[in-house]
Order: C-alpha cells, then sequence, then structure tokens
C-alpha cells in the first residue's frame, strides 16, 4: 500500500505561480511513476504530467508553464506551475504507480486562478 498526501493549493491570480507537493509513504519502495492529474468541473480526469526515472511527459496544455520534479530522498513528487491560466482551474490530485501496475492517488487539492 502507497499513502499520499498533497499539499500547496489555493487561489493564486492568472499570471501568478504555485507549487504543489505530494509525500508518498508506505510501500515506497515498490513506486514506478508519480504523476498530476487534474479534474475540473463537469470534466474528465486527466494527466498533467508525469515522471519515472528515464522521462518526464507534460500534457500540451502546460508544456512551457509547469515543471514536475521527484525528490526521491523524500518520496516527494512536485508540480511547480507558473504562468497560470483561468483554465487551469481544477483538482489537482497526485497519482502513483507501481512496477506491478497498481495505482494509488491522493485526495486531491483545489487550484484556482482568478482575478
Amino acid at each position: 500500500q502507497v499513502q499520499l498526501v498533497e499539499s500547496g493549493g489555493g487561489l493564486v491570480q492568472p499570471g501568478g505561480s504555485l507549487r504543489l507537493s505530494c509525500a508518498a509513504s508506505g510501500s515506497i519502495f515498490s513506486i514506478n511513476v508519480m504523476a498530476w492529474y487534474r479534474q475540473a468541473p463537469g470534466k474528465q480526469r486527466d494527466l498533467v504530467a508525469a515522471i519515472s526515472s528515464a522521462s518526464t511527459n507534460y500534457a500540451d496544455s502546460v508544456k512551457g508553464r509547469f515543471t514536475i520534479s521527484r525528490d526521491n530522498a523524500k518520496n516527494t513528487v512536485y508540480l511547480q506551475m507558473k504562468s497560470l491560466k483561468p483554465e487551469d482551474t481544477a483538482v489537482y490530485y497526485c497519482n502513483v504507480e507501481t512496477y506491478t501496475g497498481r495505482a494509488y492517488w491522493g485526495q486531491g487539492t483545489q487550484v484556482t486562478v482568478s482575478s
């Protein structure tokens, strides 16, 4: 089992920045990929960014503005978000996938971009 605790969401003005954090505990040795997803009201949950030991991937809509990073010593994944837009407003979920293909989700953190 893997437990995930997210933090860092909030209200920010357009053009502003936020950093999300997700700390993992439990069977952390089994974690392969760490990722961030987001879900806006009435929409499906979509991948924002993912990171493994081999690569990082981003949704086209956030390329150049968001950066995903991982601190293995702290078992934490971060999402640095810059030049935020109102359309980035969503609940952001941390996700990890183990080497056996199991997926775990955080509780979600609200990000609201509004003036």
